[in-house]
Parts: C-alpha cells; structure tokens; sequence
C-alpha cells in the first residue's frame, strides 16, 4: 500500500504547477484524500481535501481560487493543480488519505506519501 506523489519541480512566481498522487491499494479506493505541505521551519498545513463520496472539495482558506483538488476515481489519482504560484508556496506538499477526524488537520489522516518538492522562485 503505498501514495506516491509527482509533479513538483522549480516554477517562476506567477506559473503553474500539478502534482499527482498515486494510491495503490485496495484500501484506499473509497477514501477521502488530501493534500497538505509544509515549508522548511513550519507546521504541516492543509491545503485542499477531495470526498469519495460526492466528489465535495474543501481548501484553506488561503489557496481558494488558486489551487483545484481532482479525483480520477478509475485510477485512484489525486491531483492537485496550482496556479498563480507565490513564493510562499514553496514547500514540500504531501498527498495523504483521510481516516477520521478533521479534515483540516493532520492528525486525521494515517497514511502518507512521500512528498513532492515545490519551488518557487521570485
């Protein structure tokens, strides 16, 4: 059972970028998934969460309007596509699957992928 992140790299402020997370196993088909990141010195934060069951997506407040959470349900792939890049956004963003609590905060998800590097550069 693994969640393997992709789409990071080096972007300019004001470009765009999309991450993907790969979920295998059969456990995770029918789960909520998020996205979180976390900047060198920083907590982890929430970045956007996508429902299985009605395909009802939340963000931080923050990234509204910036950032889009998808679901390909037939591959089991989350994606993330982020646009307007700040500075700010630089951090290593994680995908991870929902298992009870807040959607909000990381402590309610139990599994986690690797991480993916987001840069981006002034």
């Amino acid at each position: 059972v693994q969640l393997q992140a992709s789409g990071g790299g080096v972007v300019q402020a004001g470009g765009s970028l999309r991450l993907s997370c790969a979920a295998s196993g059969e456990s995770f088909t029918y789960d909520d998934m998020g996205w979180f990141r976390q900047a060198p010195g920083k907590e982890r934060e929430f970045v956007a969460v996508v429902l299985w069951s009605n395909d009802r997506t939340y963000y931080a407040d923050s990234l509204k309007g910036r950032f889009t959470i998808s679901r390909d349900k037939a591959k089991n792939i989350v994606s993330l596509q982020m646009n307007s890049l700040k500075t700010e956004d630089t951090a290593v963003y994680y995908c991870a699957v929902f298992t009870g609590g807040r959607y909000f905060s990381a402590s309610a998800y139990g599994y986690w992928g690797r991480g993916t590097q987001v840069t981006v550069s002034s």
